[in-house]
């Protein structure tokens, strides 16, 4: 995730987004829309960009009451993120949606420059998302809140209610089986 305060520094750029500087929130949505959206999609959520829009509208009414410096704010974001996530996920749960026939075809790849190349990189892609998709619901949710939210352990383990230890277990665990679903080869082989 990019960091929020790319020119200037966090406290400007807070400051400013307090303020109700278009510029400011701007760099806000930019340095964690992508990443909240992504931490979504990939824990399931039936539709990640109203839920980021959902966790960003927490932010803005939210943000006299924040108190922090970056990483604070990063691991606050994504603590709202979780929260929002589990609410979809229970309540989704209770009332089941149907799909729509239409719905069920996944939107086309962009068009690239080699066939071969883009055809390698959506089954690699398709790959990793199948294993992060077998994960358990915690493994994956640690996993990426420490690589799609940049969050440190301690950080992850507010978000989640857990332990730090609890954190290191569950990370350790999803590493292992993602290893042994999708195992590392070296370039060159």
């Amino acid at each position: 995730m990019p960091p929020v305060s790319t020119i200037g520094s966090f406290e400007t750029v807070l400051d400013a987004a307090r303020a109700g500087a278009e510029w400011a929130w701007g760099r806000i949505y930019t340095s964690v829309a992508p990443s909240v959206t992504g931490y979504l999609r990939a824990n399931g959520a039936a539709e990640p960009e109203d839920l980021t829009g959902e966790v960003l509208l927490q932010v803005v009414a939210g943000l006299e009451r924040f108190h922090g410096g970056e990483q604070q704010f990063r691991a606050w974001v994504f603590t709202i993120a979780h929260r929002r996530l589990v609410d979809d996920l229970r309540r989704r749960s209770r009332r089941p949606q149907p799909v729509a026939p239409g719905h069920m075809a996944e939107s086309a790849p962009a068009v690239g420059g080699d066939v071969r190349d883009d055809a390698l990189r959506a089954l690699d892609e398709a790959a990793v998302r199948a294993a992060i998709d077998e994960l358990p619901r915690d493994q994956r949710a640690v996993l990426l809140l420490r690589i799609l939210g940049d969050l440190t352990i301690e950080e992850i383990a507010r978000v989640v209610g857990k332990r730090p230890g609890a954190v290191k277990a569950l990370q350790r665990r999803a590493l292992r089986r993602l290893e042994r679903a999708y195992p590392f080869e070296p370039p060159g082989r």
